[in-house]
């Protein structure tokens, strides 16, 4: 073993409280402004460049659409809670700043610097009553050799204002060199960028009014005087030329033109701006079907699907993360944010779960699970009607005397209904699940006149129905049970 590996200590059996590196990272961090003219760049880039703009805006306008809910932790279950603090703080952070924006400008801030700043500013009892976010470029960390992080210190026009650790959340991006500040997209993507900008200001350039004609040299082939020859370079630069042209006259016989400038087709501009796009939409994870001229119906579905899987989900889910650790303990430590999962499902795949959790599963447990929907008082049976005061391909209502005489403590029986246009729209739903059959389900039928407690009951029944024999089984069951209710 090396002689500098002598003073490790033996195997311990009890864990150390505080971490024993943090000392040294920062003292290794000595406080020191990050690198101000970088978030300039940062700044200038998203301005100027087409390609980083549009990847920024699309990545942040996507997830400022998404719904964030709060939720308290009950064992491995999430429990929802309506209009909490925390979502009505969220919703309007402070009185210039709306929810969209605020996320808008945090995930923006992130892509572009990989750091983005809340300031919490709190009320008469120490919560959070405003959120306001801070720009990067003017956002310090100061490093602490016991607690990591010591506060912040906020810049503008000279004037150094402190804050506290707990008063300032600092999202970023990982960065494998650095222990305090995130690494920017940008960075990865800067000779893509720098390529992309350079070809850009040479195409306008290219055509701009100083130069609409490529440089090259006149070469005046016979002889001319003196006063001829300056004629002919002022005229041409009157009409040719340009503060940027460079054009050479060579003394000669007649006069020819020779060109020795590089057109666009010779330097591939189109598919060499094609690959700066392609490479800076790659590393932003904007996937090609999202941007491409050639993409059809079916590429740009996939690439959607990506985009929210692979580039949006992680982002939203690193948000969350990051509110639920620093921002929500000021309300409790049992609770949880989380944005809506907008993850797209394969219908075929979800549908095969659902139809194997029958047998197990009631309906109420169906209903939070797989659609999230509240718990109903005739939801304690089985979907599969294992145990139900009905046959499992019985009549999907029963009587009132069979729901006042079920064993006390058991769930009520949906009712009976008694009306003609209850038949009616049966038969409507009945065709339309039909014709529907096998396609996916673009939007579910519209139901008016019939039951809640029955539709539901029909609605999932028609789940295990594969044949058109099988859905009009279901109604057959529905429609029979209603026709042999006595009508007023």
């Amino acid at each position: 073993m090396p002689a500098w590996l002598d003073w490790l200590p033996g195997r311990r059996r009890r864990l150390e409280k505080r971490p024993p590196h943090l000392a040294a990272v920062a003292r290794h961090n000595a406080f020191g402004w990050p690198a101000l003219t970088t978030y300039e760049r940062q700044a200038a880039v998203y301005e100027d460049n087409a390609w980083v703009y549009v990847a920024v805006n699309r990545i942040a306008e996507a997830a400022a659409l998404v719904p964030l809910r709060v939720y308290r932790r009950a064992g491995e279950r999430r429990v929802p809670l309506e209009a909490h603090p925390a979502e009505t703080l969220l919703a309007a952070p402070n009185p210039f700043l709306s929810g969209f924006e605020l996320i808008e400008q945090t995930i923006g801030a992130l892509e572009l610097t990989g750091n983005a700043y809340w300031f919490l500013a709190g009320d008469a009892r120490g919560r959070p009553a405003e959120i306001w976010l801070l720009r990067p470029d003017r956002v310090a960390v100061v490093p602490d050799e016991r607690d990591h992080v010591r506060g912040y210190i906020y810049t503008l026009d000279g004037e150094h204002i402190p804050l506290e650790a707990v008063e300032v959340i600092h999202f970023r991006r990982w960065h494998p060199r650095s222990d305090y500040y995130g690494l920017s997209a940008l960075q990865a993507a800067r000779l893509a960028v720098q390529t992309d900008d350079a070809m850009t200001r040479w195409n306008r350039d290219t055509f701009g009014a100083d130069r609409a004609v490529p440089a090259g040299i006149v070469n005046i082939t016979e002889y001319v005087s003196d006063a001829d020859f300056e004629r002919l370079k002022r005229e041409w630069r009157e009409s040719y030329g340009g503060a940027e042209r460079r054009t050479a006259f060579l003394r000669g016989g007649a006069v020819q033109w020779q060109a020795i400038g590089l057109s666009q087709q010779d330097m591939d501009f189109l598919n060499g701006r094609r690959f700066n796009r392609e490479t800076i939409f790659h590393i932003y994870g904007i996937p090609p079907g999202m941007w491409s001229e050639n993409a059809t119906e079916a590429n740009a579905t996939i690439a959607e699907r990506v985009f929210v899987e692979r580039t949006l989900w992680p982002k939203l889910v690193r948000l969350a993360g990051k509110i639920t650790a620093e921002l929500l303990p000021f309300w409790g430590a049992d609770l949880e944010a989380a944005f809506d999962d907008i993850r797209p499902t394969d219908i075929g795949t979800r549908l095969a779960e659902i139809r194997t959790a029958y047998p197990v599963l009631s309906i109420n447990e169906i209903r939070a699970r797989y659609y999230d929907l509240p718990p109903v008082g005739w939801g304690e049976a089985p979907v599969s009607g294992a145990g139900s005061r009905w046959p499992a391909d019985g009549p999907l209502t029963v009587s009132v005397e069979d729901n006042e005489a079920r064993d006390p403590g058991s769930p009520a029986i949906a009712p009976p209904v008694k009306d003609a246009a209850v038949q009616r729209e049966l038969k409507q739903w009945e065709r339309w699940a039909i014709r529907r059959l096998g396609q996916p389900a673009e939007r579910p039928f519209v139901v008016e006149a019939v039951p809640e407690a029955l539709a539901a009951e029909i609605s999932a029944r028609l789940l295990l129905a594969e044949t058109p024999e099988d859905i009009r089984a279901v109604f057959r069951a529905a429609a029979g049970q209603e026709a042999s209710q006595p009508t007023d």
